[in-house]
């Protein structure tokens, strides 16, 4: 009898841990140039760009986290684990309804902007970490986090390149969730449909010649052609106009350099978050000079906005593989012909 009332509670403990498990992996897995982790003695090691971490294996999963950049949200979001988020700064920046609700409801802080951080606030939450890019005015704050025995963890993923890398940033969130497996199967669902939708256009022989972004003051600046647009843009079927730079980051240009090398183009995205052609023309009169602006097409990011949160910024930086089917479907409509736009939208 006493040995089956033990093999009965055995087996309840068993499925009492099974929604929570922590898998370890004594190997680096490798996310980017820039991040990698893996299981080290007591902790799990991390490492992200000049920072490296040793996290102990006791304080995984972790429960509550504290985001001060609001791109990281869509990780949370795609892994249903919007539950583990804390604290958020610049709420009008998100763009997740699930998110938002949560801040309604008191379950998530508003911990400030980027202007001035509510460090009693982040404080009082008692996160197992802060997660927030690195910006250089801000290591006062850090440091005040530290002393008060703050994880701050630095994750850089908008200097990421590779639109799938981003994606793979899934398998890190996973990680500290204790969903390994759960993050991988996402991660390879997105990269196949990435890899599917990039094999579309690979017999494509007419690639139409695409412009992009728009020009501030007196400087447009051109995502060179190693960035992460320029990639998408090839893989989606086009002929990006600096195809052929070797520049991983913006490109400044004059209007009349775009002028010229644009003069074929028949598309132009990324265009801002403008909502018509008229906008686009006031923020400046010269683009009218553009052959494209006359009789080519123009696309704004603005496909999902809600007041000043863009989900291009949010679920848009996960989700790649829906980022590339708003261009395939923009660049070769014949591809993907029941497709309506998700985060682009056409200028009238």
């Amino acid at each position: 009898m006493k040995a089956k009332i033990f093999s009965l509670l055995l087996i309840f403990l068993l499925f009492s841990c099974k929604k929570e498990t922590y898998t370890f992996n004594t190997d680096w897995q490798k996310i980017s140039e820039r991040v990698q982790f893996r299981e080290s003695g007591e902790s799990l090691e991390l490492k992200s760009g000049k920072f490296s971490y040793k996290i102990p294996h006791s304080k995984l999963p972790m429960k509550k986290i504290v985001l001060l950049n609001a791109s990281l949200v869509g990780y949370f979001t795609e892994l249903g684990r919007e539950d583990r988020i804390a604290g958020v700064s610049s709420p009008e920046y998100i763009y997740s309804d699930k998110v938002l609700d949560l801040i309604k409801e008191g379950k998530i802080a508003d911990v400030g902007s980027e202007q001035k951080y509510n460090v009693e606030k982040i404080v009082a939450l008692k996160p197992d970490a802060v997660i927030t890019n690195h910006i250089a005015s801000f290591e006062n704050t850090y440091d005040l986090l530290k002393k008060n025995g703050i994880e701050v963890f630095f994750l850089d993923e908008y200097l990421e390149q590779n639109p799938l890398v981003k994606s793979k940033y899934l398998l890190l969130f996973g990680k500290l969730f204790g969903m390994d497996k759960a993050s991988v199967v996402r991660f390879n669902e997105i990269k196949s449909s990435y890899d599917s939708l990039k094999a579309l256009t690979s017999k494509i022989n007419e690639k139409p010649l695409v412009l992009a972004n728009e020009i501030y003051g007196s400087q447009w600046y051109m995502p060179g052609g190693k960035t992460q647009l320029a990639r998408l843009l090839k893989d989606a079927g086009g002929e990006y106009i600096l195809k052929d730079n070797t520049e991983d980051k913006a490109v400044p240009m004059s209007f009349e350099e775009v002028y010229v090398k644009a003069k074929n183009a028949r598309f132009w995205v990324n265009a801002g978050n403008h909502s018509t052609k008229k906008s686009l023309l006031m923020m400046n009169p010269g683009y009218q000079k553009l052959d494209v602006f006359n009789g080519g097409k123009i696309y704004s990011i603005s496909g999902r906005e809600k007041g000043s949160a863009n989900d291009f910024f949010e679920s848009g930086v996960v989700r790649s593989d829906l980022v590339l089917k708003d261009y395939i479907r923009i660049f070769h409509p014949q591809l993907l012909p029941d497709y309506q736009l998700r985060y682009l939208k056409e200028l009238k």
